[in-house]
């Protein structure tokens, strides 16, 4: 299948990013962790819109703007997870936190979103809403799921006292199958909409992700592997 101009955009500058994270992560560059994830989603945040300039007539600056407000909720249910859980482990990595949550935290989130929007959107366009939600599904498990298995090497985090799949926490699975859904589906709602509304919408995805984190940690945690 041949991609578009704007997909084949898309995968060149997150295979770049990658690179680049690659590099100043491995690099002896002398910098705390915590400094090199804030200096990589600031790069993030700033590049992605600015080489989104070259279609105006797409919602690439749109979805990204969607993405980084949702972004900065989601200190809130890293921090549900570390103090009321106790779940989750943010090592001092020699930068400042939100609570127990790294403060580059509140920019991290957006790209995998905008990377699950913007496949949902492209799936949309080429076969179907069904085939969308689908891939949406899919593209979250695979996204987060490389997210949980790769961040501790930084260290950036850390589940721990949970059922694992080699470092992948098995209760966090649906959550974020919903927490990417939920994300597609409410950019959809409200992309032709005012501005203003991705302040609540983002809120909202905010509220469904952490319950989903507490209902599901309870079931596999304290019902399912614990009976």
């Amino acid at each position: 299948m041949k991609l578009s101009r704007i997909e084949r955009d898309a995968g060149l500058l997150h295979l770049m990013f990658t690179v680049i994270c690659v590099s100043v992560l491995m690099l002896p560059l002398g910098l705390p962790v915590g400094l090199k994830m804030l200096m990589l989603v600031v790069l993030y945040n700033i590049f992605t819109p600015v080489f989104g300039r070259r279609y105006p007539n797409e919602e690439w600056i749109d979805i990204w703007m969607f993405a980084f407000i949702t972004s900065l909720f989601q200190v809130m249910p890293d921090w549900f997870l570390s103090a009321q859980l106790g779940v989750l482990v943010f090592p001092e990595d020699g930068f400042f936190k939100i609570g127990d949550v790294s403060a580059y935290m509140a920019g991290l989130w957006t790209i995998p979103l905008f990377m699950i929007i913007f496949i949902g959107k492209r799936i949309k366009e080429r076969f179907s809403e069904t085939a969308a939600l689908w891939g949406v599904a899919g593209s979250s498990l695979l996204i987060f799921g490389i997210s949980e298995e790769t961040m501790w090497l930084i260290p950036s985090w850390s589940a721990v006292n949970v059922t694992m799949i080699g470092h992948i926490a098995v209760y966090l699975l649906v959550p974020e199958i919903i927490l990417g859904l939920s994300a597609y589906l409410a950019y959809e709602a409200i992309k032709t909409r005012s501005h203003w509304l991705k302040i609540p919408a983002a809120f909202l995805i905010m509220l469904l992700y952490t319950g989903g984190l507490s209902i599901f940690y309870f079931l596999v945690e304290k019902i399912i592997l614990s009976s």
